[in-house]
């Protein structure tokens, strides 16, 4: 069975999409009406903006999207995805892929996502860090013991679990975390602390655009972050969406069940190849690779 996986915030590059837009009349249209959506030439940033414009959240978040739906698309009828799943934003893109969200509506909600926790990273100073080579298990108990917020906040394979929190809360539950035998525990250049307690603000804000948005019948299984396991019924996928920005991204565990389901191949879809090599570090005979126009 093919699986295919999107990407989230991370994945840019400059130039992204403009060998999509170059090479497909479909990119085309899709690129040019998601200007219009935006109210703004997000095409302009993603072809021609430096790393730094392209890293800024409410930007990160719909090119992402964009390049990954846009990129299915234009793969026409030799896109029959099976199953599916997406690395927190890129469950948004997951979910234009499988016929739940339709593209405007799928930009439309990610656009708002973006602004949402931005203010909520504004808010409040805090960060991510990733944690190398410890158990799971070490990894919460410290993040419990650690006075503060800090919280496991992506599960990303084996030997490797970001943490999100308040900075003071980080820097104490790294310093402990490399006590106890962590080989790095290295900060992350982010805005703030996806996936914790601290974006509860943004997780108010986008249940009320989730709620007010028409969600279909999935045309095969999505794999949810907070669940990590196949979910059809649209009201559980809004729930589960919406539980998403303060739960952490259960992605070890995701692909772990869509192999148990009986997943065979993954194909990425979007730029980069980051979940190609998460999905090697989980199951080291899985196959995996990109999706190509």
């Amino acid at each position: 069975m093919k699986a295919y996986i999107f990407p989230g915030q991370g994945a840019q590059f400059t130039g992204m999409g403009l060998d999509l837009y170059n090479n497909s009349p479909i990119a085309q249209t899709l690129f040019e009406q998601a200007n219009e959506i935006l109210g703004f030439s997000i095409t302009d940033v993603m072809f021609e903006g430096t790393a730094e414009e392209l890293k800024e959240t409410k930007v990160t978040q719909p090119a992402i999207f964009l390049h990954s739906v846009i990129l299915a698309k234009t793969l026409g009828d030799s896109f029959k995805p099976e199953m599916v799943a997406g690395h927190s934003l890129g469950e948004l893109s997951a979910l234009v892929a499988n016929g739940v969200l339709t593209f405007e509506d799928g930009l439309k909600l990610v656009s708002k996502r973006a602004l949402a926790m931005q203010k909520a990273c504004e808010m409040q100073q805090s960060t991510m860090a990733a944690v190398l080579n410890l158990d799971d298990a070490i990894v919460e108990e410290v993040c419990e013991s650690t006075e503060g917020i800090v919280v496991a906040a992506n599960y990303n394979c084996p030997g490797q679990l970001v943490i999100s929190g308040e900075i003071e809360a980080i820097d104490k539950a790294c310093a402990t975390l490399l006590e106890r035998g962590a080989k790095r525990a290295l900060k992350l250049p982010v805005g703030g602390a996806f996936h914790s307690p601290l974006m509860e603000p943004a997780r108010e804000e986008l249940a009320e655009a989730i709620k007010n948005t028409v969600f279909s019948v999935p045309t095969c299984p999505i794999y949810q972050n907070v669940v990590a396991k196949a979910v059809t019924d649209p009201n559980e996928i809004k729930e589960n969406l919406i539980a998403q920005l303060t739960a952490p991204v259960r992605w070890t565990q995701s692909v772990q069940a869509m192999i148990a389901d009986g997943a065979t191949e993954f194909i990425e879809v979007g730029p980069g190849k980051v979940l190609q090599g998460l999905v090697k570090k989980i199951d080291r005979e899985a196959v995996a690779s990109s999706a190509v126009l």
